[in-house]
């Protein structure tokens, strides 16, 4: 089992448990990324697609209601986003952090990282916030 999935513990979502989320269609943002395999640390090319507070990943870009995601990560579960050139020393490259791991990817330009950061960053927000009205009571009730 990989570092990052035993680091973050519940990040990535159960296969075929999506949420309910139709991430073949629609998504708020898609495109090639790089990210380290899990088991051996070489850097694989993969589909990337934001969509509904979920980060899924496929082997190729031909993404159908039949596809199944190679892994998924929850934004609720992340905490932030930022550029990472210097942390791993590669051009274009992004860290996504939880309470205890990081996981790498790298685009493939200076433009498509930002669009990157920018979106995954807007879900983290907007997912944060929905989890925050979720949880708070009504304390406008005796």
């Amino acid at each position: 089992m990989s570092e990052w999935f035993k680091a973050v513990s519940g990040a990535f979502v159960k296969k075929g448990d999506y949420g309910g989320v139709e991430f073949w269609h629609s998504p708020e943002r898609c495109g090639w990324l790089t990210k380290q395999g899990d088991y051996i640390k070489t850097w694989r090319r993969r589909w990337f697609v934001l969509k509904g507070g979920k980060i899924f990943w496929f082997l190729n870009d031909c993404v159908t209601q039949e596809s199944v995601p190679r892994g998924v990560i929850d934004v609720n579960k992340c905490l932030s986003i930022k550029g990472a050139e210097d942390a791993i020393n590669r051009p274009f490259a992004f860290e996504i952090s939880t309470v205890s791991d990081s996981m790498y990817f790298i685009a493939e330009s200076e433009k498509e990282k930002e669009d990157w950061i920018n979106s995954v960053g807007r879900a983290i927000v907007k997912h944060s916030r929905s989890l925050l009205e979720h949880d708070r009571g009504d304390y406008t009730t005796a």
